[in-house]
């Protein structure tokens, strides 16, 4: 059964750099859209980006277009946020999310997903 840990998280100025990392377990991600999604207390959860099986096509959300990256590596089963130009908006717990798919898509909505990691916190502060 497949299993996801998110890290990498962190307290971070405004305007810096953070890498997420979500490591799978027990099965290859090669066959697995993977999401990932932010939710601060008391607001639904939000989709941050998602990335097809194959990698080749990624969505980012608006709010986060031209400063978060998403990748996958197959080799180290890993896939990867990359996230710059950090503002205090962005301060949430971030998940990542897997669904096994034969076809090359993802989707930014949350009910898509059948596997979730436990979530790392980010904060956006000075």
């Amino acid at each position: 059964q497949l299993q996801l840990v998110e890290s990498g998280g962190g307290l971070v100025q405004p305007g810096g750099s953070l890498r997420l990392s979500c490591a799978g377990s027990g099965r290859t991600l090669d066959s697995y859209a993977i999401g990932w999604f932010r939710q601060v207390p008391g607001e639904e959860r939000e989709g941050v980006s998602c990335i097809s099986k194959s990698g080749i096509d990624t969505y980012p959300s608006e709010s986060v277009k031209g400063r978060f990256t998403i990748s996958r590596d197959s080799a180290k089963n890993t896939v990867y946020l990359q996230m710059n130009s950090l503002k205090p908006d962005d301060t949430a717990v971030y998940y990542c999310a897997a669904r096994p798919t034969l076809q090359t898509v993802c989707t930014l909505t949350n009910q898509w997903y059948r596997t979730w990691g436990q979530g790392t916190q980010v904060t956006v502060s000075s």
